[in-house]
């Protein structure tokens, strides 16, 4: 990979990763309602799922997705269903803790999970597949350097996403703030399933 290709690696990287989304809403959301710790969880999970989408779709299932439109169909109505859901959830919530409670847990487990019914992941990792691995003589090198440099750029988002909820926690503890900004983000994973619908 010379340095133009990984160059434009690092720009479309940038732009998919630090641009809004479920997970970097989610990771705002989690944090500013439970604290950062409580959303490292989902923090981790989002580059680990990430990458296990990526591997995924580098060895063909990315391809068996694109072909079988009945398939890409079924991911795209769980990834909006269940962003709704959570939106749902989320925007019900106005006391610090309750929305990371009993009326919005993203754990672990579900945060490797979201990462295959988000159609924002999908669309990256086929990119990434078609731009710059697939159909290369050095396919597995390169799989070797776009992994390891997606992997940093999901933790990194998610992660000044996260710092960034956490820090508005205790000007969110205050009156309606909190329900406020759950309704917001909430709406915010509305209008992504919204975007999820006309892709």
């Amino acid at each position: 990979m010379n340095w133009q290709e990984f160059t434009a690696l690092l720009v479309l990287a940038t732009a998919m990763s630090f641009s809004p989304g479920p997970n970097t809403t989610l990771s705002t959301a989690l944090a500013a309602n439970g604290g950062l710790p409580r959303a490292m969880r989902f923090v981790l999970a989002v580059p680990i799922g990430w990458t296990l989408l990526l591997a995924l779709s580098a060895a063909g299932i990315g391809a068996l997705v694109v072909a079988v439109p009945a398939l890409r169909v079924a991911i795209k109505a769980l990834g909006i269903g269940y962003l709704l859901w959570l939106a749902y959830k989320l925007s019900g919530s106005g006391t610090l803790g309750k929305a990371d409670g009993a009326n919005l847990s993203v754990g672990f487990g579900q945060g490797v999970m979201l990462q295959f019914v988000n159609i924002k992941a999908w669309l990256l990792a086929l990119t990434l597949v078609a731009g710059w691995i697939a159909g290369q003589p050095d396919a597995l090198g390169r799989f070797a350097i776009v992994a390891p440099v997606m992997l940093v750029y999901a933790f990194a988002s998610n992660f000044a996403y996260a710092l960034v909820g956490a820090l508005l926690r205790d000007w969110l503890a205050k009156g309606a703030r909190l329900l406020w900004f759950n309704r917001a983000m909430g709406l915010v994973l509305v209008l992504t399933a919204w975007w999820m619908v006309s892709v």
